[in-house]
């Protein structure tokens, strides 16, 4: 598509932030008025536009695109993707080690142990840890406290949330990136322990390495959409 606009601007009303092409409001892409909580997204947003060129790169819209979601998808029913996180907490990848006696099952207490444990002091909870693959629920006490923490954010958080849990397959470092000033690099390596292991034993390949480093792109602009979004206490 070829660029129609010539200015981008930022525009404020009651109910937050908006971006303006050529003075007029732009809508989400299920049609919706496409206003955010805060200036600080919302000149992201901005930038996205002013930075394309004669043609425009559909790609290049992240932020667009994560709050289109929150107010088309996430926004008229919270409720299904707080089930869906929920989920992730079900069968955390935190939860599965290694048996005792492999090597990786150390690496993975030293760089995953901390996390579930600040998890379960910050929810009150207890996650069962499993060796092995074999599935094993969690307790229902604590399913029932991660909903309850979940179901408390709003739509930006839970659009940013999905993204995180989802490229980590872990609500427990989704949540951990959420956080202001979270060790995102850290929590990056965490969620690819394994496949970082894999490389380490048997050499990079290529393809894995630029998979991984477009997951790693879209899991910090996730974290970045979730404190962009996040109005000043």
């Amino acid at each position: 598509m070829k660029r129609f606009y010539r200015e981008v601007a930022l525009g404020e009303e009651a109910a937050g932030f908006r971006v303006l092409l050529d003075g007029r409001a732009i809508r989400t892409q299920g049609g919706a008025a496409q206003v955010v909580p805060t200036a600080a997204l919302g000149q992201a947003m901005v930038m996205e536009w002013a930075d394309q060129g004669e043609t425009i790169d559909p790609a290049r819209f992240t932020f667009r695109d994560m709050a289109d979601y929150a107010i088309d998808v996430v926004a008229p029913d919270p409720a299904a993707t707080v089930a869906a996180l929920v989920g992730y907490a079900g069968s955390d990848t935190l939860c599965y080690r290694g048996f005792p006696d492999e090597p990786i099952a150390a690496r993975q207490t030293e760089q995953w142990e901390p996390l579930v444990c600040a998890a379960e002091a910050r929810f009150g909870v207890a996650f069962t840890r499993v060796s092995g693959l074999m599935p094993r629920p969690q307790p229902a006490a604590t399913l029932g406290a991660m909903l309850e923490h979940i179901a408390t954010l709003d739509p930006f958080a839970l659009a940013a949330l999905r993204n995180l849990a989802g490229l980590a397959a872990s609500v427990i470092i989704g949540l951990a990136a959420l956080e202001p000033d979270a060790p995102l690099g850290l929590l990056w390596e965490a969620a690819n322990l394994e496949e970082l292991w894999q490389a380490e034993l048997w050499g990079k390949e290529p393809e894995a390495e630029a998979r991984r480093a477009r997951q790693r792109a879209d899991f910090f602009n996730a974290a970045r959409f979730a404190e962009l979004a996040r109005p000043a206490q």
